[in-house]
C-alpha cells in the first residue's frame, strides 16, 4: 500500500481542466520537486469544502482558539503538466488533537473494505495524505467553493444546469426557454 504524505504541502489546490459540463476535477499537492494530482469527483470537491469549515467552526468552538484566519487566497491555475496519478474513491478529513492540524486523506479505493492483507498483496493500493494548518485548510475549502461555483449556472425554474446550446426544462414540460 502507497501513502504519498505532505506535512505539509507548499501549494495543496483543487482545480478543473476543461469546459463547464465536461470538467475535470483534480487535487494538487506539491512541495519542492514533489507533486501528487488525484481526479476527484465535483460532489467530493464541494463536500469536503463543507466538512473543513465545519470541523474547523466545530474546533474552533471546543478549543477556543483555532484560528479562524484564512490564507491568502492561491487562484493561480493547476500546474502543468497534468497527470492523473489515481482516481479517488474515497476522502477522509480529521482533527489531529495533538498538533491541532487537519489531515486529509483521499484514497483510490473504500479503505472501509481494504484490510492488511490485501494491502500486502495489491500495491497498486493508494492514498494521498495532507496535513494543513487551519488557515491553510479553511483557503483550501473557499478554493474549493469557488471552483465548484464556476461551473455550468443553474436553471432559475428546476435548478438544473443550463447548457450552451440551451436546457429542456423538466418544470417548463420539456419547452426550451
Amino acid at each position: 500500500m502507497s501513502v504519498i504524505e505532505f506535512d505539509p504541502p507548499e501549494r495543496f489546490v483543487v482545480g478543473t481542466v476543461g469546459p463547464p459540463g465536461q470538467r475535470t476535477f483534480f487535487i494538487q499537492a506539491s512541495d519542492g520537486s514533489r507533486r501528487t494530482q488525484v481526479s476527484v469527483e465535483k460532489m467530493h470537491v464541494g463536500v469536503l469544502a463543507e466538512r473543513i469549515e465545519t470541523l474547523l467552526d466545530e474546533v474552533g468552538g471546543h478549543e477556543g482558539g483555532v484560528s479562524a484566519a484564512v490564507e491568502a487566497a492561491d487562484n493561480a491555475p493547476l500546474d502543468t503538466p497534468i497527470s492523473e496519478d489515481f482516481r479517488v474513491q474515497a476522502l477522509s478529513l480529521a482533527w489531529d488533537v495533538e498538533r491541532r492540524v487537519v489531515v486529509i486523506e483521499a484514497h483510490d479505493h473504500d479503505p472501509d473494505e481494504v484490510d492488511e492483507a490485501l494491502a500486502a498483496t495489491s500495491p497498486d493500493v493508494s492514498t494521498l495524505k495532507v496535513i494543513l494548518s487551519p488557515s491553510q485548510a479553511r483557503a483550501f475549502a473557499r478554493r474549493c467553493e469557488t471552483v465548484v461555483a464556476a461551473g455550468r449556472p443553474s436553471c432559475p425554474f428546476c435548478g438544473g444546469p443550463l447548457d450552451p446550446e440551451g436546457h429542456i426544462c423538466p418544470r417548463a414540460n420539456g419547452y426550451k426557454r
